[in-house]
């Protein structure tokens, strides 16, 4: 049986797989009808990487030729998009749907977690008879129902939060890239090594004994790297690009200092540590005999989080500029896709991964379960044009806060033209008129003429456009932008550790400071009763004050102390709220994290 029951209230329209596979949401073994054996499939995702760092897309510096090497191997989409930013990609890229109707809408308190009765890729390979395992980043949840294995993912090595440095981390983990601690289906891990280096021999070991089972696998692999902090970088890299001119990779080699060039180093350094681990997963996938039935895909989540070379691109991460939306597609199937060739030339994006793997998989979505995006195999294979793949547009959107806002920051990518609307990607509305802008992509794919005014009718049916799609993602479900609740107390989670990354801010600040404060949204689905343990930031004085529900609690501090322990707290089944702080009016400071042991 499905894993999740349907419960879509938006009419969408269906994308229906031409092949056979699940019937009306019954498992059966994957396969194409052919009764072909299914392909294992490896799905490798950076962060913060972007369009031009790689040698193949033109980089002058850069030293990329494990990840070259995959390009010239692979089936590639010569415009293939991501959103601005991290989560929106990731919940796009786990449904198949767009991320306006997951829930998952921004990167951090409380509007990075997915709804937990999305369908993931990982749900139906599993359900299908799929090894599935994720190691690296989910950044859809930290907590149950929302966590990578609750969502299909059979074994999990991840961080949590949306990267190693951030609040989320845990005790004794702070912002360790090297001998990171970790968490194994849920279970803190110290573990040894670069992170992303633990990241592939996790994957390889993975992959190994799904193999030795005889069971195809789904490994993801999505890197925190190169995202920063920076401190802790490959030092084998890093002397490398120390020692190299890395002038003709900057956005504006004028602006050339230390720090300029050793930011970019660290960068660097990281993405190289990437492109080894890629040939060591492209040899070890040879070396078991699995390369001939794999299909391995390369994407980024977003643009660069710097400027730098990115391949006459304009903007970065953030922005819905082409150098923030932009990511190579690389689909490596022998075979079965072939490589090397001209870039398929029709636009794609990360909801059409899902149906993609589906597809490969021999996989038919179960009734109710409607997707945005559409399989790219055969224009990956080379067997479409332009007359049976019709022109579509595709809509990519990102700005802070609680909810999106029409017309705020987006893009709508056609074949030829992108109609976009730059707004600061700010909370809250964008200051001025609207000031849309239309670009050819064919002959300015800078976007450096804007042709507004050349174009009237063109833009005006692209803002139509919009606007239908905007109207039909925000209406998928009744509170579509209201956080899913984190359930506490289960069996599945006897333990919940609460951070600032999950939780709704109270104070005007950007929720991560030190004097921040917030709340979180919890459920408990029977009574039960817990240990709660607060942990204090920095600097935090007496009381401690702790909200659960309607209960108001208060602890002294003892010198020095950093937690408070509140025993046998009572919580009865339904929603409530739970906020902890400490210190007296204006000056308390929000708790760095909140632990419920349940008794």
């Amino acid at each position: 049986m499905w894993g999740k029951p349907m419960k879509r209230s938006a009419p969408i329209s269906v994308f229906l797989f031409g092949i056979l596979g699940l019937a009306c949401g019954a498992a059966q073994p994957p396969g194409d009808a052919t009764g072909a054996e299914p392909p294992n499939i490896v799905l490798v995702m950076t962060d913060d990487q972007g369009y031009g760092d790689f040698g193949f897309t033109g980089n002058p510096v850069i030293q990329t030729p494990h990840l070259d090497a995959l390009a010239a191997q692979s089936a590639q989409v010569e415009r293939f998009y991501v959103s601005p930013v991290c989560t929106p990609t990731r919940a796009s890229l786990m449904t198949g749907r767009y991320n306006y109707r997951t829930r998952a809408i921004d990167t951090y308190i409380g509007r990075a977690m997915m709804e937990p009765e999305e369908v993931t890729i990982a749900e139906m390979l599993r359900d299908a008879g799929y090894a599935t395992g994720i190691f690296g980043k989910w950044h859809l949840g930290d907590a149950y129902p929302m966590r990578a294995m609750d969502q299909g993912f059979e074994e999990s090595l991840v961080h949590r939060g949306g990267g190693i440095g951030q609040p989320s981390d845990p005790p004794g983990g702070e912002g360790k890239y090297t001998d990171a601690v970790l968490f194994r289906n849920g279970t803190r891990e110290e573990t040894t090594g670069y992170c992303t280096d633990v990241y592939f021999d996790a994957a390889f070991e993975f992959i190994e004994r799904a193999a030795a089972e005889g069971r195809p696998f789904f490994a993801y692999v999505p890197t925190n790297a190169p995202h920063g902090p920076f401190h802790d970088v490959p030092e084998e890299w890093l002397e490398h690009y120390r020692q190299t001119d890395l002038s003709a990779a900057l956005a504006d080699p004028g602006q050339a200092n230390e720090q300029v060039l050793d930011r970019l180093a660290r960068s660097y350094a990281m993405i190289s540590n990437i492109d080894d681990n890629v040939g060591r997963l492209m040899a070890r996938l040879d070396e078991l005999g699995l390369a001939d039935n794999t299909l391995l895909v390369f994407l980024v989540d977003n643009g660069p989080d710097r400027d730098r070379y990115n391949a006459g691109l304009r903007g970065r991460k953030g922005t819905v500029f082409e150098g923030g939306i932009r990511s190579p597609l690389l689909a490596r199937w022998p075979g079965r896709l072939p490589a090397g060739g001209e870039p398929a030339d029709r636009i794609a994006t990360h909801i059409d991964i899902a149906p993609t793997l589906f597809d490969a998989a021999g996989l038919e979505p179960p009734a109710g379960l409607h997707l945005d995006g559409r399989s790219l195999l055969r224009l990956l294979a080379g067997d479409v044009d332009a007359a049976t793949w019709p022109d579509r547009t595709l809509y990519l959107q990102f700005h802070r806060g609680n909810e999106p806002i029409p017309l705020h920051s987006f893009a709508a990518v056609g074949q030829r033209y992108k109609l976009v609307h730059p707004s600061p990607r700010g909370e809250g509305d964008w200051n001025g008129e609207l000031n849309l802008e239309l670009y050819d992509l064919e002959d300015d794919p800078g976007e450096s003429r804007n042709l507004i005014d050349d174009l009237p009718e063109v833009a005006a049916a692209m803002e139509d456009g919009y606007r239908a799609w905007f109207e039909d993602v925000s209406r998928t479900r009744p509170d579509n932008y209201a956080p899913p609740r984190i359930v506490v107390g289960t069996d599945h989670e006897p333990v919940t550790v609460l951070t600032r990354q999950d939780w709704r801010r109270d104070t005007a600040d950007q929720g991560w400071r030190p004097t921040s404060r917030g709340h979180w949204l919890l459920s408990a689905r029977e009574d039960v009763t817990f240990d709660i343990e607060v942990r204090l930031v920095a600097g935090s004085s007496a009381p401690v004050l702790l909200d659960v529900g309607d209960r108001e609690l208060s602890q002294d501090l003892a010198p020095d102390q950093q937690t408070a322990t509140f025993e046998e707290i009572p919580i009865p089944a339904g929603d409530f709220a739970l906020s902890a702080s400490a210190g007296e009016n204006e000056e308390r400071r929000g708790a760095h994290q909140v632990v419920l042991r349940r008794r």
